[in-house]
């Protein structure tokens, strides 16, 4: 696929396909500090493989130096906790947690304690102070002098909702009861500062992109309006267009991609499939490509191959993020005519195992899902709490990111990316039926409205390059549901404080998210 127009309007007849056609890890946990993109989750997949690891651990560190570079020697804002109830729809369970939250009250005081409140939706992580020190929601904060509150989800970081993470104690993490803490920390919050009438506003990124949009769509009475980044509020279990729109990229000029690395990629896949289903070559698999241990096991093989995967869907989702690892660089390497196509994919993977000190690539299926089957609260933990998410998706959401035959995938075949898989590691880790879970999606979409919200003052904002555009609202619905759609950019891009390498797009994106805010407080 290449390039074609890129003021091609969103919601014509078959955008949602077509702009996975003109625009780009899943895998990826995570990363709570951040100044670019400051808390913006990133929804990852389980298993967390390898490479995904690897390119956490690098978006992580560089956005860590971005914040000790805005932020300097400022302190951080206090943890601060606030009791809920364990099931706000139970009459009869007396139970509570504690959930940690995090206030800047600078602004707002410096206006007389005059300003509206923003609030910063917690995610699939842990919640980071820096949310509300840092990144485009603080620069508006700033001009209305506004009192920031960044709220942790239940179940991740400190905010634990039990004694451990087995089935039985996650029975109470949910979108629904999450939307419920917002609600009660609502009312305590306007209590505890005197806050009155003051109009809210509530902001999030990827999953809590989503929650803000549901936040506005459920609470209307409480928020005024919402900022909904990169948010995917269609589930869908077979999510085929993640890698339909990551095709997409590589192939784009605007990003760097072409269509010739797009097919050297693509036949890279198809040759190391060939070699994958003939058990004989998959010694020399495990040689060529730096193996940890042998591929002999038919899920070590599998996930042998979706490692592979995981480099280009991290460095797509997170383009120019990490400094020269992004899809020019990538393609790149991937067309170096003086090599074939498995030749480069394997210039790259040591390269990327260079790039995160390692000698060899992890590809036991047993450490890949270690993480989902641990079941031990750590309230320390700093990053994605992987077990959790993954109950989410088996129990809400889906968002099974996957690679079939007949779609535009580069990666094909792929077992270690199918939907069977994904299937199944639910019931391995949670009891889950696989053939329940298409149900479970559909209740979700009949819950929230998926992309069609019937809603108001919500503000969709995503980029060409990110996948989850795909599962997002790309046109407005109406004069009070807006949309902006950002060329070349990545997830949650817009979440960040401006920097001198923004595109042009980014930047005026930005701009407009302002002015509509701007616009809904004068009229609250």
């Amino acid at each position: 696929a290449s390039l074609g127009s890129p003021t091609l309007d969103p919601g014509a007849p078959g955008a949602r396909v077509s702009m996975a056609r003109e625009g780009v890890l899943v895998a990826v946990a995570a990363a709570v500090l951040a100044a670019s993109l400051v808390g913006a989750s990133a929804m990852p997949q389980a298993p967390l493989r390898h490479h995904a690891r690897t390119i956490h651990r690098m978006v992580m560190h560089a956005r860590e130096e971005r914040v000790r570079e805005v932020v300097g020697e400022k302190d951080p804002p206090a943890t601060q906790w606030i009791t809920q109830p364990l099931d706000h729809f139970d009459a009869t369970n007396d139970n509570t947690y504690q959930q940690r939250y995090y206030v800047n009250d600078t602004l707002w005081k410096a206006g007389n304690m005059k300003g509206p409140v923003f609030l910063y939706i917690g995610g699939e992580g842990a919640q980071s102070p820096y949310a509300i020190m840092d990144g485009h929601m603080v620069k508006m904060a700033e001009e209305h002098n506004a009192l920031m509150f960044a709220v942790e989800h239940r179940t991740y970081g400190a905010s634990v909702i039990g004694p451990d993470l087995t089935t039985p104690n996650l029975a109470h993490l949910s979108s629904q009861q999450a939307l419920a803490d917002l609600a009660a920390f609502h009312a305590f919050a306007v209590g505890n500062w005197q806050l009155g009438d003051a109009p809210w506003v509530c902001f999030g990124g990827s999953y809590p992109g989503a929650l803000s949009a549901f936040f506005r769509l459920k609470y209307p009475h409480i928020v005024t309006a919402a900022v909904a980044s990169s948010a995917p509020v269609l589930a869908q279990l077979d999510f085929q267009g993640y890698h339909d729109v990551v095709a997409a990229s590589l192939a784009a000029p605007v990003v760097g991609g072409s269509a010739q690395c797009a097919a050297n990629i693509k036949s890279a896949f198809a040759t190391i499939g060939q070699c994958v289903a003939d058990p004989a070559k998959r010694q020399q698999l495990a040689r060529d490509f730096n193996s940890c241990g042998s591929l002999d096991a038919d899920n070590d093989a599998m996930t042998f191959q979706a490692n592979l995967a995981d480099i280009f869907d991290g460095v797509v989702q997170y383009n120019n993020e990490l400094p020269g690892i992004n899809i020019e660089a990538i393609c790149k390497t991937m067309t170096n005519a003086s090599m074939d196509p498995v030749s480069n994919l394997k210039a790259l993977n040591a390269a990327m195992l260079a790039q995160g000190n390692q000698k060899c690539l992890d590809n036991s299926y047993a450490d890949s899902i270690a993480p989902v089957l641990n079941t031990t609260v750590d309230p320390t933990a700093t990053g994605v709490g992987i077990r959790q998410w993954t109950w989410q998706t088996c129990s809400q959401f889906a968002y099974f990111q996957t690679c079939e035959e007949g779609t535009d995938c580069l990666f094909y075949p792929n077992e270690g990316i199918s939907l069977k898989a994904q299937l199944d590691l639910c019931n391995t880790a949670f009891g889950v039926a696989p053939a329940s879970v298409g149900a479970r999606v559909n209740f979700t979409n009949e819950y929230y409205g998926g992309d069609k919200t019937a809603g108001s003052r919500i503000l969709f904002v995503n980029g060409s390059i990110d996948p989850w555009h795909f599962l997002s609202v790309l046109k407005a619905m109406g004069d009070d549901e807006q949309a902006i759609f950002i060329d070349g950019t990545a997830h949650c891009a817009n979440m960040g404080s401006d920097k001198a390498s923004d595109t042009k797009a980014l930047t005026d994106a930005r701009a407009q998210i302002a002015k509509q805010v701007t616009a809904w407080l004068a009229d609250a």
